[in-house]
């Protein structure tokens, strides 16, 4: 089998599964109890929340450990924007599921939602972005990369914006944490969500950073874990596994681009195409395509057939009827958006592996094209 869809999720880092052995095995501890053994729970959760706080280069008390990314954007866009003084809120028509599903929750409570279009190049056009701030906005939230085709939005300079008029901003980082550099902005924003495995994490687990400094309305009041944010006995040995993940996951950006930029030539000949902002707003091993002639459903079934997996965009989406976001976002027709399929690449992808996988596109389109 040929693994291709490491960002629906990643396999566990065995160092990260040896962690989580010790961590299961030796430190049982709830990390409320009192006694020696809940201590020792504590010491390994903040040893781990550190770990975090660093590499995110945010202050550690703002890193609240959660059940994944999903529950980490949920938790921060809830939290945020009931706790500002207005009703609404920015965010794009690009983002994951789970910031849809918060802004679906918060326009049934009356707030507005302005969801902006993807240029055509895949990004948020900042200056537009500002057009729709307004007095009463309480909350801004866009990614930082996007899931579907890995564009890199321009976070850096939409924090201008919310700091210029004092609006909190949140960062959904899960698929670009441990791969870009986030505190190039993470001082500048006010929440970062991130997720564990797809870092060659433990699943259901991540984190989210909140701003200490901003007022948070907590989403189950009364709750003791995680300083009153997030309900449950925290996992202490998938937060260990997570942290030791952070320590020990590489991206290699250059393998990937000259990974992608194989997988270009191999199909250049084929009715496939790729849907990708510039190299400077491109996360190379996240790769958007779609065939002429063919659904991406089916472009995904037939390399499955092959032992080849992908996906046809967000893991999320899988039964979703209308396409992916993103490119309707960019203003691409449904029809299009149907034929979208993902690649994306992780530490393990060979040069091998994406012949193998060129080589299984060329014959797929070649038979759409014996069909007509």
């Amino acid at each position: 089998m040929i693994y291709l869809d490491y960002a629906a999720t990643t396999p566990m880092l065995d160092v990260s599964i040896e962690a989580y052995g010790i961590a299961a095995k030796e430190v049982y501890g709830n990390t409320s109890s009192l006694h020696d053994a809940g201590g020792k729970a504590v010491f390994l959760l903040e040893k781990s929340r550190d770990a975090i706080a660093e590499k995110l280069g945010v202050n550690r008390d703002g890193v609240i450990f959660t059940g994944g990314g999903t529950e980490g954007n949920i938790l921060a866009i809830l939290s945020l924007a009931r706790a500002g003084q207005g009703k609404h809120v920015i965010t794009s028509s690009a983002e994951h599921t789970s910031v849809h599903a918060a802004m679906n929750t918060l326009e049934r409570e009356g707030y507005e939602i302005t969801r902006l279009p993807l240029t055509e190049q895949g990004t948020i056009d900042v200056d537009l972005l500002e057009k729709t701030v307004r007095p009463d906005t309480v909350l801004i939230s866009i990614q930082h990369v996007n899931s579907e085709i890995g564009s890199i939005q321009p976070v850096a300079e939409i924090a201008k914006v919310a700091q210029k008029y004092n609006i909190p901003y949140h960062v959904d980082c899960v698929q670009s944490f441990c791969k870009l550099d986030i505190k190039s902005f993470s001082k500048h924003v006010d929440a970062i969500t991130v997720s564990a495995h797809k870092i060659g994490g433990p699943k259901g687990c991540g984190a989210v950073y909140l701003n200490p400094r901003r007022r948070i309305l907590p989403l189950f009041p009364g709750v003791t874990h995680e300083r009153g944010l997030r309900g449950g006995t925290v996992d202490t040995p998938a937060i260990f596994a997570f942290a030791t993940s952070v320590e020990h996951y590489k991206y290699d950006i250059n393998k990937f681009w000259k990974l992608r930029h194989q997988l270009k030539e191999a199909i250049q000949k084929t009715n496939c195409y790729f849907i990708e902002s510039d190299e400077a707003h491109q996360l190379p091993s996240i790769c958007g395509l779609c065939m002429k002639g063919a659904e991406g459903q089916y472009v995904m079934l037939r390399l499955n057939e092959e032992g080849i997996c992908i996906s046809t965009g967000s893991a999320c989406d899988i039964n979703s009827k209308s396409g992916t976001k993103a490119i309707l976002a960019m203003g691409r027709s449904l029809s299009e958006a149907r034929r979208f399929f993902r690649i994306s690449f992780g530490m393990d992808t060979t040069e091998e592996e994406i012949e193998q996988l060129g080589n299984a596109l060329i014959k797929i389109d070649q038979e759409i094209k014996n069909m007509k």
